[in-house]
């Protein structure tokens, strides 16, 4: 295995066994409850566009816009919640915080099983909005807080890999609960909810038990007290300050740092732009193909709504085992924005063969891999900043949900299905800006580094962390002391 790991570059070469045994175990405990947390998020969250092709928009009386203000108004609450969840993370052990959160949206999506109306539907769509809000912001979060600049693009690739794959299971685990259309007096589509709570619910435990929190306040049973301290040490000699705590001092910073303002732009641009590969491929699929709506027709729609996912799990391993290589990201997302500047171009079109369009459409979801760049890209340039860093992401993440609200009450409207003029304008000069916003942190990055900015202010922050961890050491011989005695271990927290 080790050989192995070493060839794809999942280890590098040089690193000790005491630090691989602490990397197996970090990959352990954090991506294994992270990936199945979005993963089921995802699942529960876009169960609601599989449905409305299975039966719900007939059941429910969904016509004209009424999926795009459900989709709003998942977004509203996810909006409201953004900054404050990962406010909270830096203060609440992450290991109780977010799985809580899983359990609370895992009902209200079991009650969306059981609405009766349109006004229902709505009122369950904004709470599991506002639960599963910490899902990605503090599962980002927590994951970009622990590894080597070298090895956050593979993990973040991993990491993003649950996302299509809970879309992609949504629309199997419908085909699925079709065959249970009737039972209990359910239509399938309500079967649905019904099981993606089955499967969210346990999900939350293994975070409980497993999940550590940042390295600076980690009291997790499974690392020994010299792992915690080489896990910190290794960050401080990447670069990576410890938690120096909230403070008001921390949004100042927030706010007047470059990163911020000139990520928010870039990743929301790069995040939006392959946006016609997920609902609009899905309309476009049950309109135009096969408007028939017969078992066969709807099985056939929901199994090909996952190639786009599929090939986009394929293209952020490849990128990020790529990004890692080369030391750098924004190479990547260049060979991504210019392919999807393509493709929304032939979308724009239109009037092309369908062969054609279903080249772009899955072509989209390829360019949707690179999208977990951004966030590796976003940890190793506020590397120095770790309070920064955690509400930067939920500023920025904050961005695509507002996007994620207005977009498809404006130019992705449902009644424009499937062609979707406005949108696909929109997304030929979000793609162009996208390519010509890239070049622009590579600049201010080595500028900074040129000018030694955010260097003493980092020396400060690392030196304050390195006497911690010195203390943390000095007080776990007292403790290998005192364990002699009574046979307890006492992890003191940094």
């Amino acid at each position: 295995m080790n050989p192995f790991a070493e060839w794809i570059g999942w280890f590098p070469k040089h690193m000790s066994r005491e630090e691989r045994v602490l990397v197996n175990k970090l990959d352990f405990l954090i991506l294994v409850f992270a990936c199945f947390s979005t993963w089921a998020n995802t699942l529960d969250v876009n169960a609601i566009y599989n449905a409305y092709v299975s039966g719900m928009l007939e059941d429910l009386q969904l016509e004209g816009n009424k999926l795009n203000y459900l989709n709003a108004v998942y977004f509203i609450g996810t909006i409201i919640f953004q900054i404050p969840s990962n406010a909270l993370l830096t203060v609440l052990p992450a290991e109780y915080y977010i799985p809580t959160c899983e359990v609370l949206w895992g009902l209200f999506t079991l009650g969306t099983a059981f609405v009766k109306n349109y006004n229902q539907l709505m009122v369950m769509r904004f709470f599991v909005g506002v639960t599963s809000t910490p899902c990605w912001v503090c599962n980002v979060a927590i994951l970009n807080s622990w590894y080597r600049k070298q090895e956050l693009g593979k993990r973040n690739a991993v990491y993003y890999c649950t996302w299509p794959l809970g879309s992609m299971f949504s629309g199997y685990l419908q085909n699925a609960c079709l065959t249970l259309d009737g039972v209990g007096g359910l239509q399938g589509w309500r079967w649905l909810f019904i099981m993606c709570t089955v499967i969210t619910l346990p999900i939350s435990f293994i975070g409980i038990f497993f999940f550590p929190n940042v390295p600076s306040r980690c009291n997790s049973r499974w690392l020994t007290a010299r792992e915690k301290e080489l896990a910190q040490t290794r960050l401080l000699e990447e670069g990576f300050a410890p938690s120096v705590g909230l403070s008001w001092k921390v949004m100042k910073r927030v706010f007047t740092s470059w990163q911020t303002w000139v990520f928010f732009v870039l990743a929301n641009l790069f995040w939006q732009t392959p946006y016609a590969s997920s609902t609009p491929y899905l309309l476009w699929l049950d309109d135009a193909l096969y408007p028939a709506q017969t078992t066969a027709n709807i099985n056939l729609v929901n199994n090909l709504s996952t190639a786009g996912a599929a090939i986009s799990m394929v293209s952020a391993l490849f990128f990020a085992f790529y990004s890692d290589w080369r030391g750098n990201r924004w190479d990547s997302m260049l060979a991504a924005g210019i392919l999807v500047l393509v493709c929304n171009v032939i979308l724009l079109v239109w009037n092309v063969s369908n062969g054609a369009k279903f080249f772009a459409f899955i072509a989209l979801g390829f360019c949707n891999g690179p999208i977990n760049l951004v966030v590796a890209w976003v940890a190793e340039s506020l590397s120095y900043d770790l309070e920064v860093r955690t509400i930067a992401l939920a500023v920025i993440n904050m961005g695509w949900a507002i996007l994620a609200l207005v977009l498809p009450l404006t130019v992705w409207q449902t009644v424009d299905a499937p062609r979707y003029y406005a949108g696909y304008i929109f997304s030929v000069v979000i793609s162009a800006l996208e390519v010509v916003m890239i070049p622009v942190p590579v600049y201010l990055e080595r500028r900074d580094k040129r000018l030694g900015l955010h260097q003493i202010e980092q020396a400060e922050i690392i030196s304050a962390g390195l006497d911690d961890v010195s203390l943390d050491i000095d007080n776990s011989l007292s403790e290998k002391d005192a364990e002699k005695h009574t046979g307890v271990v006492v992890v003191t927290e940094v």
